[in-house]
């Protein structure tokens, strides 16, 4: 059996801020040190994702470096989450001194708190 490919294409981001505000409004959302998971269940057939980095997290240099670490986190665990999920993941200041598997281990525990990961 072939590997599942690991494309986080741009199609399956969340990028209007419409989108953004209803898994605010609509969804619920877990809170961690480094970050803050906010979700959505939909009746779509894919996950999307989006990535919030304030000002609060660093320069631009570490906003970017955040960004890139979290969306490949969600790249990676892409075929775990249920469809039609939508996840907003939002880094909070301490995540610019995070490792990179710091970060995957809390989206993990995040995410299986908020049930949105498949069984």
């Amino acid at each position: 059996m072939a590997a599942k490919p690991l494309k986080f294409a741009k199609n399956r981001r969340l990028t209007g801020p419409a989108e953004f505000d209803r898994v605010k409004k609509e969804g619920r959302s877990e809170r961690g040190k480094f970050l803050v998971l906010g979700f959505l269940r939909t009746d779509g057939t894919s996950i999307r994702a989006g990535f919030v980095t304030s000002r609060a997290v660093g320069q631009a240099v570490v906003r970017n470096r955040v960004r890139r670490r979290l969306r490949d986190i969600v790249r990676q665990h892409q075929h775990e989450v249920r469809t039609g999920t939508w996840i907003v993941t939002i880094a909070r200041a301490p995540a610019a001194n995070a490792t990179y598997q710091e970060l995957e281990g809390e989206w993990l525990r995040l995410a299986g708190r908020a049930s949105i990961l498949a069984a």
